[in-house]
């Protein structure tokens, strides 16, 4: 389980309002009984039975104008609202040095942020050059099979057309070599068919 509260845990040495002793803990323990319903139930509940208790004779410890609950009173408030000033004093503190741990957190959540940010602005213009440089591969891979097929093409031709005309050239040629040179001659001496002499 993650521990949403880790950030502020170096702030829990402000936790106790009167220190980190026995006593400040029941300091701090009496003077938060003071705003609870259960206290003021249970006081309400102590100041009429003493009230009734004294009015209608069943104890005589301090009758009308109840000078001792009275007093009661009174030492409650002397003691009640500096230890209740002094918790609000310490929980004021308590709450600035979350509110700055908790804004030094946002901070450290933006400034990462930020550096995400830009790590992924490197990474994208990264991967646009990657895939422009591949485009031009790809282009230069393309002229390159066409010229290959040109090529190709071309030396397919001289080796089987090539060959093929010189020798119809060739054959085109051997029946006028083999006529100037027959029988039939000017050139064949004296024979039958050269001139006669009267």
């Amino acid at each position: 389980m993650v521990d949403h509260l880790r950030f502020l845990r170096k702030h829990e040495h402000l936790s106790p309002a009167f220190g980190n002793d026995g006593f400040a803990r029941k300091a701090e323990a009496f003077a938060r009984v003071f705003g609870t319903p259960k206290f003021l139930a249970a006081q309400t509940a102590f100041v009429a039975v003493w009230i009734i208790a004294n009015m209608t004779g069943v104890a005589k410890f301090d009758a009308y104008p109840f000078i001792l609950l009275n007093l009661a009173f009174s030492l409650q408030a002397a003691y009640a609202a500096p230890l209740i000033l002094l918790a609000q004093t310490r929980q004021a503190e308590r709450d600035k040095a979350l509110a700055d741990a908790d804004a030094q957190h946002r901070e450290d959540l933006a400034r990462a942020t930020e550096q995400r940010q830009a790590i992924a602005t490197q990474n994208t213009a990264q991967l646009i050059e990657l895939l422009e440089q591949n485009t031009r591969l790809t282009e230069m891979t393309k002229k390159l099979s066409e010229r290959i097929e040109s090529l190709t093409v071309e030396m397919h031709h001289r080796m089987h057309y090539v060959p093929a005309l010189a020798r119809a050239q060739q054959q085109a040629d051997q029946p006028g070599i083999q006529q100037s040179g027959g029988p039939g001659s000017s050139y064949g001496g004296s024979g039958e068919g050269g001139p006669r002499q009267g």
